[in-house]
């Protein structure tokens, strides 16, 4: 999960050309790594931003104590990926290992710099993982990502506010639709819920996602581009819907306005990821205990697909002199029962293990936060229903700052949302073209 309350707007150093073009290239594709006999102590270097990941390290060393670990926190979200691509620009001071969000891998892997941990044994706890976290990290046998944590969707509303009303969690977007309509005119100044897909990428590729926009698809050097398609149309015709209708808000999210506004009873409802109740339980004091979870609204009655906002993964890079190391520890932090138990239940990661999705006592912990509701499992329920197919640009960032700006201009008053697309396919296309790929 990116630390998304300190994030900023995405800016942009090289791309793709530049790095292939340059010198900077050469020590990624130079040598082989360096193998570590059984005697020899091994330092790896670890960038995570999770909360107490040392603690894990600490496990992992036991279990292997002739590898030496050291956890930097380089700043979750941006400051993270920015220290990256300056070092891979640089050719030197990359970790051997780092934290990487599903959104990213294509990014990195499309600037050569994450190794393939395939040889050096990730594939034997392929199947240990849920099937479409490990195909965002993987292309056949080659391994880039071993995940950690992931963010299926559901919807946390606001029980003595939907009880107040006459409102239960709808099971369509159809009603929800009918649900903001009845709120906004039955008690103004309440909404069910706020629009931020022109503040947040990542709430709105969820939303993408999920009514089965594809934005794009990945061939070699070739790329389909579609961010006007007639369901991402549909989508944000949708949301201008009840923007117009001032039936939503249109704060920024991850704003103090805008928890405040769920702390206080302003919106009643979030449609949010797995990671998210923890973010509220940290963040609202007021509302404690009046907060419940439903699944994700559908937009076919009777047909269940769910989306992914977040999560994450370990990766390593070429640069690494310990790749067999790098692997283990990238393998450890992902499959191991015992400290995934932990960093599920301490630091409130949402499980990318079957095992642990399955696991009926660990799904069902109740939270205070929920009225004593057992919140995981309507995650882990959605974990099982999310559509595989979504991927991202090797571009994401410059797409999803693309996207947010030509979003905010029109909810500001430049025209429709759905029209804007017309301009961002357009110049993710130009930008995809310079950056050397075929656009198909």
């Amino acid at each position: 999960m990116a630390d998304r309350k300190n994030a900023s707007p995405v800016t942009f150093g090289f791309g793709r050309r530049d790095f292939l073009r340059g010198a900077a290239a050469l020590p990624l594709l130079a040598g082989l790594p360096k193998m570590a006999s059984a005697e020899d102590t091994v330092e790896l270097l670890v960038w995570a931003w999770t909360p107490d990941t040392a603690v894990q390290a600490e496990m992992f060393m036991k279990k292997f104590p002739n590898i030496k670990v050291k956890i930097e926190n380089q700043g979750g979200g941006k400051p993270h990926y920015d220290k990256l691509r300056n070092a891979i620009q640089a050719g030197s001071g990359l970790p051997d290992v780092a934290q990487m969000e599903f959104n990213s891998i294509p990014s990195f892997r499309a600037l050569q710099a994450l190794a393939d941990m395939g040889p050096y044994g990730a594939n034997d706890v392929k199947d240990k993982f849920i099937d479409w976290t490990w195909a965002a990290g993987s292309d056949g046998d080659a391994v880039y990502s071993i995940p950690w944590d992931s963010g299926p969707m559901g919807s946390i509303y606001r029980d003595d506010i939907y009880s107040a009303n006459g409102l239960t969690p709808a099971k369509t977007w159809d009603e929800f639709a009918e649900s903001a309509m009845k709120l906004a005119k039955d008690k103004p100044g309440t909404y069910l819920t706020n629009f931020v897909g022109a503040s947040d990428a990542g709430w709105l590729g969820s939303q993408l996602w999920q009514i089965g926009a594809r934005p794009f698809h990945v061939n070699g050097e070739e790329i389909h581009i579609e961010v006007n398609s007639q369901k991402a149309k549909d989508l944000l015709n949708y949301w201008q819907k009840l923007v117009d209708a001032k039936a939503v808000d249109t704060t920024p999210g991850w704003t103090t306005e805008w928890f405040a506004g769920m702390d206080e009873g302003k919106y009643a409802t979030w449609i949010a990821a797995a990671w998210s109740p923890i973010v509220m339980q940290q963040s609202m004091k007021k509302s404690f205990g009046l907060w419940r979870a439903a699944p994700m609204p559908m937009w076919e009655a009777g047909k269940n697909v769910t989306s992914n906002w977040g999560g994450s993964t370990f990766s390593s890079f070429t640069t690494s002199q310990h790749l067999k190391e790098a692997t283990q520890f990238a393998v450890f932090m992902g499959s191991d029962l015992e400290a995934a138990k932990l960093w599920n239940t301490k630091q409130f990661l949402f499980p990318v293990l079957k095992d642990l999705a399955a696991d009926a006592e660990l799904m069902g912990h109740p939270f205070d936060f929920y009225g004593n509701q057992p919140v995981n499992q309507i995650f882990a329920e959605s974990l099982s229903e999310v559509d595989p197919t979504f991927e991202f640009a090797p571009f994401q960032d410059y797409a999803d700052q693309i996207l947010t700006d030509a979003l905010a201009k029109a909810i500001g008053g430049a025209g429709k949302m759905a029209d804007a697309l017309d301009g961002v396919q357009d110049a993710v296309v130009t930008y995809a073209k310079d950056q050397g790929f075929t656009v198909v």
